[in-house]
């Protein structure tokens, strides 16, 4: 469980891809704080840490998450937001994010806001995944790259976020352009709500 509270960005060291999984080796600040089989949110992704080794770490992607993410994208020296699980004993600055991404968008536009930024992702129109909660409202709130953020502007697949400057410097947002893939996860209230809904 997470927060979408991202502590800072994580930088790829080392892709090894073995049969249909790949091991991702990363390097951050607070390595020497990890212990074997401890939860990281990769972009939003819950991935298990299986070694630490000469101040790096490693994670574990197996297919599905590589075709349902934008971790299969991803290169040496690239930025990834990371984020450790939740203490639950603290307030809960973002929202309940379960670091299970549900799918891709891509980012279709990019507004400066004199000092914020205005970006605004597409993922693709799905009604029966829709009526389940899949979907974006005002004011709700979206995981981007395992980042909480509030919606606006939402239609029927494509939403807008505002970014503040603190965001912008301390995510892999600063990186992100026109045709950049995202992950993406929905709320889960909401989706538990249409599932109540449909019942």
């Amino acid at each position: 469980m997470f927060s979408g509270i991202v502590e800072e960005f994580a930088t790829v060291v080392n892709i090894v891809k073995e049969q249909e999984n790949v091991h991702f080796t990363l390097s951050c600040s607070f390595v020497d704080e990890l212990k074997i089989d401890q939860s990281v949110a990769h972009n939003g992704v819950c991935l298990t840490v299986v070694a630490i080794e000469n101040g790096c770490y490693t994670v574990t992607a197996m297919r599905e998450t590589l075709e349902r993410s934008n971790l299969g994208c991803l290169q040496i020296g690239d930025k990834v937001n990371v984020e450790r699980s939740m203490i639950m004993n603290g307030r809960l600055d973002g929202h309940i994010v379960q670091g299970h991404v549900d799918q891709t968008a891509e980012c279709v536009d990019l507004q400066d806001a004199e000092g914020s930024w205005y970006y605004t992702f597409r993922y693709p129109k799905n009604v029966e995944m829709a009526k389940k909660g899949y979907l974006t409202v005002d004011k709700g709130s979206v995981t981007v790259n395992g980042v909480s953020l509030t919606v606006c502007n939402p239609t029927d697949d494509s939403f807008t976020v505002a970014i503040i400057p603190y965001t912008y410097e301390h995510t892999n947002f600063h990186t992100i352009k026109v045709g950049t893939r995202v992950n993406i996860e929905f709320d889960i209230i909401g989706k538990y709500i249409a599932r109540i809904s449909a019942l």
